[in-house]
């Protein structure tokens, strides 16, 4: 006879209780407790499933994640690769899990699922599974992730070895020792002493690009300057690609934002053409003068294929019309505004720890077009790993965006 009870659907379990806090959070529900448990049950659940188990709840946790990631192709009219990345992915984490199984050893999950912590395939690091305790009671560095592990894993020994008492104090003691961590080093950041106008725009991705449409969009940036002038703000940010065209090539529109830029510094993203080359980049135009800031950290597969070379040039002729990847800057930009400092990121680069290199402020603008991706919990996960990011590095960071909410994260 079946019995039926958690240990049938494991792999059910292990799906939910990685990806519910990621959904909670994209309705607005964002609770410590119940995210803290979430988040313990995962880890308990990952070291007392088997292999085959982890195989289908880490094909399970991928398409949770993930499933939006397929949604990009439709505006290259190759719709139909859809069910196949999502089906790639869902293998792709099938498969991760399932090495942490091969070995029944509960030291062996510790020191795995520790270094899968490290791991971005393909350049994609977004798969974080600390990311859990983002908005629980624990931590989400490094080292409280793994002591999370440990204690989890000596509690289930201590479980098998029916020494129950003492396994809940093992376990208990350590997790109440990492609250009071996390809760001292909770700090909050002060606003910089700027009034700052976050221009948030609902463009939709197949239109921002049609001549005619170019034109109405420019306006309606220029008509937002004009008005946070008015207000009295000393800047305004729009957000990635805002102005669709190539920037530094444009003098009309250059000119009129060098213009403005005496009476409000402007960030705003667009194109940038340097000897050939094309860049994805921010300009800011402030006090009549402008700089720009070209990416540093590329999208994988969706502004450079992460492959060799002949490969790579294959993708691109077949799928992108020999399209060609776009280029990168070596090196992070800080911009300056009235005295104060922000690191400069677009999009994806803001969730890479190579745009924190020789941070040198405690603010960040990342400027962002997630039309790419909605309607999804894509934008979600990005204010979730931002959030992450900014706790990491200590930082306040200005996120604005297209085609969803912008945020202040501290």
């Amino acid at each position: 006879m079946l019995k039926f009870g958690m240990n049938n659907y494991k792999w059910l379990f292990l799906g939910l209780f990685s990806s519910l806090f990621l959904y909670l959070s994209h309705f607005g529900i964002e609770y410590r407790f119940l995210d803290t448990i979430l988040a313990l049950m995962f880890i308990y659940t990952l070291f007392t499933t088997s292999k085959k188990e982890l195989f289908l709840g880490g094909f399970l946790t991928g398409v949770l994640w993930f499933w939006w990631m397929g949604y990009s192709f439709i505006y290259y009219e190759l719709s139909y690769l859809i069910p196949f990345v999502i089906l790639g992915v869902g293998l792709l984490y099938g498969v991760l899990f399932y090495l942490g199984g091969i070995i029944n050893n509960l030291l062996y999950k510790v020191a795995y699922f520790f270094a899968l912590s490290f791991l971005a395939p393909f350049g994609f690091n977004w798969f974080k599974m600390e990311l859990l305790f983002i908005n629980s009671y624990l931590g989400t560095s490094k080292w409280e992730f793994l002591s999370i592990l440990t204690v989890t894993a000596l509690f289930i020994y201590l479980q098998r070895e029916k020494r129950k008492n003492l396994s809940i104090i093992v376990y208990a003691v350590p997790l109440v020792v990492l609250f009071f961590i996390n809760t001292v080093n909770n700090n909050t950041i002060k606003n910089p002493d700027l009034k700052i106008y976050m221009n948030t725009t609902d463009v939709e991705q197949d239109k921002k690009w049609e001549r005619e449409y170019k034109r109405t969009l420019i306006e309606e940036n220029i008509k937002n300057i004009d008005s946070a002038i008015k207000k009295g703000y000393d800047l305004i940010i729009f957000p990635e690609t805002s102005f669709p065209l190539v920037l530094n090539k444009n003098q009309y529109i250059k000119d009129m934002l060098l213009e403005r830029s005496k009476d409000i510094a402007i960030i705003a993203g667009a194109l940038n053409q340097k000897e050939g080359l094309l860049y994805n980049s921010s300009y800011l135009f402030n006090k009549g003068k402008m700089e720009i800031a070209n990416k540093v950290v590329l999208v994988p597969f969706g502004e450079a294929v992460p492959l060799p070379e002949k490969l790579r040039d294959i993708i691109n002729d077949t799928f992108f019309n020999g399209a060609k990847d776009y280029e990168v800057a070596k090196n992070p930009t800080t911009f300056e505004i009235n005295g104060t400092k922000f690191r400069n990121a677009i999009c994806y680069e803001a969730t890479t720890d190579e745009i924190f290199k020789d941070l040198d402020t405690s603010y960040m603008i990342a400027i962002s077009n997630n039309a790419w991706f909605t309607p999804s919990h894509q934008p979600s996960l990005q204010r979730l790993l931002l959030k992450y990011y900014a706790k990491k590095y200590g930082v306040k960071i200005f996120s604005v965006n297209n085609k969803s909410k912008s945020v202040i994260v501290n």
